[in-house]
């Protein structure tokens, strides 16, 4: 490496730092103080937990029950689910956790969703078939979990979404009766953002139906209510409280790493903060995909790439065709477990699209985008850690929510095929 190098990539590197904190400075100063706030509360119900656990409160649920209250009562306690193929060619043991089978929107965001709207009629921000609508910028799976849960417990959902998601996520939300904004993707510094855009109608609701002596009849009914999933501390709490302790409970109290994307990072926050001071020697680990700054984040401590730097661009804030995963700029949720993230796994397109065709392949799996990378990743930490092992990834949904983007890229599985892991590993663009 030459002189003129170490000099340039050194002073890209003090710039990278110096970006992160402008822009954390400029757009967030909130910021810290609402982690230092999150830590705080959840040291409290840490200790909590840990009496539950010695007193052998946490246990995992064998079958379903007989009756349940109402759609919400089928989210959680999905089961993990040994992937064969992966575990083979590995020889480490790597589970999947079945999120797909939540039972209202079909996601892990099901476990979000519920938590915002329950936390949001705690502090008297809803109020059930008061006209009250529930708003949020999403790309697809949370929105699609909102609109199902506010028609099951009495509201209405307006969803924003960048207009470059599989439309059939549009369509189905569209079939649950959410007003859907699709437009077109824009920096979040910036006020056409999806999720700018969803702040600002819920707060125009809440104006609009505020009553004057105008008696305009055309006001709106009801509360604007922001849901806001990426700084909503709801977000990582429904994992610490649900998906981290049914692991633990499922995987009897061994385990050695634990692999997931990070959209909002409620998800790798909520069980690293539940998981990681039962079993202090467990691996955690971010899958990101290409183009997403949370695996500099996580590896150098800065979120910095000259050609993905927030911002600077009009076209799609993480340039991937993997949806739901994957960020350019600080969330509070992924902050608030950051420290707890040992490592991170970058994956690229062509690695996904053939880790999604592999699980079909071998194990009949038929994973979204999202999921692909989470097992990408799982296998890559597995190879990392050596054989003997037990990994738990999350798989989020599925493919059918990503027929007219990811999968119509990774096309049709076909019959007679024998792909090698080999091949997975080291896919490549076309």
């Amino acid at each position: 490496m030459t002189g003129n190098s170490r000099i340039y990539i050194g002073t890209a590197f003090v710039a990278g730092v110096v970006l992160s904190v402008a822009i954390k400075d400029l757009f967030y100063p909130e910021l810290v103080d609402y982690i230092r706030e999150y830590r705080a509360r959840h040291r409290s119900q840490s200790a909590e937990l840990l009496q539950d656990d010695a007193a052998g409160l946490l246990v995992a649920r064998h079958g379903p029950p007989a009756i349940v209250e109402g759609i919400e009562g089928c989210i959680g306690n999905t089961p993990l689910v040994r992937i064969k193929s992966l575990s083979e060619a590995t020889g480490c043991e790597i589970l999947g956790k079945a999120e797909f089978l939540n039972g209202a929107g079909q996601s892990s965001k099901d476990r979000v969703a519920l938590s915002m709207i329950e936390i949001a009629e705690e502090r008297g921000l809803l109020t059930p078939h008061s006209g009250d609508t529930v708003y949020e910028g999403t790309s697809g799976s949370t929105g699609i979990s909102l609109a199902t849960l506010a028609r099951a417990k009495g509201y209405l959902a307006h969803i924003c979404m960048p207009s470059d998601q599989a439309i059939e996520k549009s369509n189905l939300l569209l079939k649950l009766g959410a007003i859907v904004d699709r437009v077109p993707p824009a920096p979040i510094v910036e006020k056409d953002n999806f999720v700018n855009r969803a702040k600002a109608l819920a707060q125009a609701h809440t104006l609009s139906s505020t009553p004057d002596s105008s008696g305009d009849s055309g006001r709106l009914r009801g509360r604007g209510y922001f849901a806001d999933q990426f700084e909503n501390e709801a977000n990582w709490r429904a994992h610490f409280n649900g998906t981290g302790p049914e692991i633990y409970a499922q995987c009897n109290r061994s385990l050695d790493a634990f692999v997931a994307g990070a959209g909002t990072g409620g998800t790798i926050s909520g069980v690293a903060l539940f998981l990681k001071p039962r079993l202090p020697k467990m691996t955690v680990v971010v899958a990101d995909p290409q183009g997403s700054g949370l695996y500099n984040r996580v590896r150098y401590g800065v979120m910095f790439d000259p050609k993905e730097k927030e911002g600077t661009r009009r076209r799609r804030q993480v340039d991937t065709i993997v949806e739901g995963i994957g960020i350019n700029r600080v969330t509070a949720n992924f902050e608030a477990g950051r420290e707890l993230v040992d490592d991170a796994v970058r994956v690229t397109d062509a690695q996904a699209l053939a880790m999604a065709r592999w699980l079909v392949e071998k194990d009949g799996i038929f994973a979204g985008s999202s999921s692909a990378v989470n097992c990408f990743a799982a296998v890559k930490t597995a190879l990392k850690l050596g054989p003997g092992h037990r990994i738990v990834t999350v798989l989020s949904d599925s493919g059918s929510r990503h027929l007219s983007r990811f999968w119509a890229k990774a096309g049709d599985v076909g019959g007679a095929v024998n792909t090698k892991l080999e091949d997975v590993l080291n896919a490549k663009d076309d």
